[in-house]
């Protein structure tokens, strides 16, 4: 009986992987704008142009981009997210947090109650958030599908060991399940440069 041919074993092994790891991606520095802050941008009746779809089904980004201005330092080219949200937000790193003199806190998408504000920017027109900034937590996105393969549930905080060019083992990262998500863990660009980050890493689920 002849073997497993080298290109079937390669095939097994990459459909293995897949089943048993979640693939990583890194998220820059954006904001999403409700109507108001929007049209007071860009002007009464502004339409967003949608240039690129995100992983995440809905999930797109602009070709409009905004200044996010601190007391230290201002961060320019800052990518717009669609759609519009109810309430607007900006989500940057440690590292930006820095350069900009301001201290956000860690936290996932749409936790805003008690957060600082961040002045935004476009050409002369100027919009003062009074909330929104926050540096974004690590996370999971999750279908309820891999959710009970993986054996998690919404809300659990869990371990991820992320096979990059500078392997680590990242904690306190929160699983986030929907019908509405496609499955893949998302660090921020500080969190990718630790760990060597590459397009296409993937990492396994640890308790």
């Amino acid at each position: 009986m002849s073997g497993i041919s080298t290109i079937d074993a390669g095939r097994l092994a990459a459909r293995l992987i897949a089943r048993l790891t979640v693939e990583i991606e890194a998220s820059g520095r954006h904001i999403h704008l409700c109507r108001r802050d929007l049209e007071a941008l860009f002007g009464p009746g502004y339409q967003l142009n949608r240039v690129k779809d995100l992983s995440q089904p809905g999930q797109y980004a602009c070709a409009e981009r905004v200044t996010l201005a601190g007391p230290r330092g201002e961060l320019r080219n800052v990518v717009i997210l669609g759609p519009e949200r109810p309430e607007s937000q900006a989500e940057i790193s440690l590292t930006d947090a820095v350069a900009l003199g301001v201290t956000p806190p860690v936290r996932l998408s749409g936790d805003t109650a008690g957060t600082p504000g961040i002045t935004v920017r476009h050409g002369d027109r100027t919009v003062e958030l009074s909330h929104g900034l926050v540096a974004a937590k690590r996370h999971i996105h999750m279908t309820p599908e891999d959710a009970g393969r993986f054996g998690v549930a919404d809300g659990q905080t869990v371990r991820l060991k992320c096979f990059t060019a500078r392997p680590l083992i990242f904690g306190d990262m929160e699983v986030r399940v929907s019908p509405k998500f496609a499955t893949a863990a998302h660090i921020d660009y500080d969190e990718a440069n630790a760990c060597g980050f590459r397009p296409g890493d993937r990492g396994l689920l640890l308790p």
